[in-house]
């Protein structure tokens, strides 16, 4: 994997005398400020659920979403924010018109959600999906004060660049993920060396069962049928594949101090237990809660307190019993790809997400057959690894680039697949 510098305790901060944990912080102030970038996605729309339901405890600063100026103005308005930013700069003049007369501001483009995440707040929910995210997420880390991490690319794309940048501010870094907040629930403090494993669960998604046959057939409407956990589109379908999980071994690597061989997987069909942390003397900690992402958010919003949550509540005697499964990775092949760009490091967790993407926007579109997401990632990596892609890269703007090619190689391996009689 190369040389790798220590990782801070997740929620620490940097001070004169050393890293302080969060469990040893303050409890949480009366009220804090809180800005929410991609306040239209799942996470963002979760966000602002926790937070509109005890306003006294949160003044919201800048919301921000992509294209969905309605959605994004009528949050705004709702939460009276500070400010309001679309990233696609042909809608400015829309958020502009929406919110005339409220005194929020509307500002639109890179520049301004980058602006935006720099404002002064208590807490930034970082909540773009995709490579958008990094520029904003990593503005907001600049800050010094806590990001609550959703946006799985700042790790997978650039995980040693972030987590530098996240030691250099000084920075209290929360994961939004629900298997991360178990992580760092079940962690409590612990001596790094006396963990053995960590243990992320899965749910199996739609197909858990299903035979390659069956696999091979399977619609994208089946796909987006999640049997546990409402999300959108494209993780739905990444937890489909299993994809989403091996993404999340990659952010276990780059959040918490352990390698590659103690991170492992198991299939846990009711989504009841998050994760796992296994300790030298025998003990096994786990996080269980319902899955409901607002359990998490409200962790991330809150901590070192605990704030309500509007979850269902877990009784033991009516769930009754809770199983775990192998991961089949002959049948479920983007885990393995997944864990293989893990150990590999460099550009190669890059280049698996871009490919990936691509991938499940063409399955999406009927385009690709299931099975065939992972076939062109594995591909795309093949050839990325003939040119010399995978090696590691220093600056950001070396990593977007490594995206955008990766994209282009998967979407060219697409368009030859799309011949007659190519595959």
């Amino acid at each position: 994997m190369g040389e790798r510098t220590a990782v801070l305790p997740l929620g620490a901060r940097l001070t004169d005398d050393g890293p302080a944990t969060a469990s040893r912080a303050q409890p949480v102030v009366a009220r804090r400020r809180i800005s929410v970038l991609g306040a239209t996605g799942s996470v963002g729309q979760s966000t602002l659920d926790l937070v509109g339901r005890d306003p006294a405890m949160f003044e919201l600063v800048a919301l921000t979403g992509n294209s969905n100026v309605d959605a994004l103005a009528d949050l705004a308005v709702r939460h009276a924010a500070e400010i309001a930013v679309i990233a696609d700069e042909r809608h400015y003049g829309a958020l502009k018109a929406r919110l005339a007369g409220t005194g929020i501001e509307a500002a639109a483009g890179p520049a301004a959600l980058a602006e935006a995440a720099m404002r002064p707040a208590d807490c930034v929910m970082a909540g773009i999906i995709g490579a958008a995210g990094l520029r904003p997420t990593l503005a907001a880390v600049s800050q010094g004060r806590r990001v609550a991490l959703a946006n799985k690319e700042c790790l997978v794309l650039a995980g040693r660049i972030f987590m530098d940048a996240v030691r250099d501010a000084g920075t209290e870094l929360m994961p939004v993920d629900s298997e991360h907040s178990a992580v760092f629930q079940a962690l409590a403090g612990a001596d790094p060396a006396a963990v053995e494993r960590i243990v992320l669960t899965a749910s199996g998604g739609p197909f858990r069962t299903w035979s390659r046959e069956q696999l091979a057939r399977a619609t994208p409407q089946e796909a987006l049928c999640h049997p546990n956990w409402s999300m959108g589109r494209k993780i739905t379908v990444d937890s489909a594949t299993l994809m989403n999980k091996g993404l999340e071994l990659i952010e276990a690597y780059h959040l918490f101090p352990v390698e590659p061989g103690q991170l492992e997987v198991v299939v846990h069909p009711q989504s009841i237990i998050h994760a796992l942390v296994a300790y030298r003397d025998g003990s096994m900690l786990a996080q269980l809660s319902s899955p409901d992402m607002r359990t998490p958010i409200a962790l991330s919003l809150a901590w070192p307190a605990r704030m309500a949550a509007p979850t269902k509540r877990i009784d033991l005697v009516e769930l009754a019993c809770l199983t775990f499964e192998r991961p089949d990775e002959e049948r479920f092949q983007a885990l393995g790809l997944a864990r293989q760009a893990m150990r590999q490091g460099g550009m190669a967790p890059a280049v698996l997400s871009a490919a990936n993407e691509v991938a499940v926007d063409a399955f999406l579109a009927g385009r690709l057959g299931f099975l065939q997401i992972a076939q062109l990632v594995a591909e795309t990596l093949e050839m990325a690894d003939a040119r010399g892609m995978l090696a590691e890269v220093d600056d950001l703007g070396a990593v977007l680039d490594t995206d955008a090619e990766a994209r282009r190689l998967a979407l060219n391996l697409l368009e030859k697949w799309s011949v007659p009689g190519a595959r």
